[in-house]
């Protein structure tokens, strides 16, 4: 039986910084305002789809072009 892995974006804040965005920019390629991000980054639980979203994100199984025609 599969162990099951939990998602961490404990950095999310860290990453997005790492990018040199800013909430707005980096929040919006998932489709999430610039508060609900930074509600994120502040300790807020993120919802399970947007945590698939982002490891998948993450592991480049989906790209930024992906998110972007996703958004649109």
């Amino acid at each position: 039986m599969a162990r099951k892995q939990k998602l961490d974006f404990s950095n999310i804040q860290t990453d997005r910084l790492k990018e040199g965005v800013n909430q707005s920019h980096f929040w919006a390629r998932y489709g999430v305002t610039q508060s609900g991000g930074s509600r994120y980054e502040s300790g807020r639980n993120i919802p399970k789809p947007l945590a698939i979203l982002l490891y998948l994100h993450r592991s480049g199984k989906v790209t930024d072009k992906n998110l972007a025609d996703a958004v649109k």
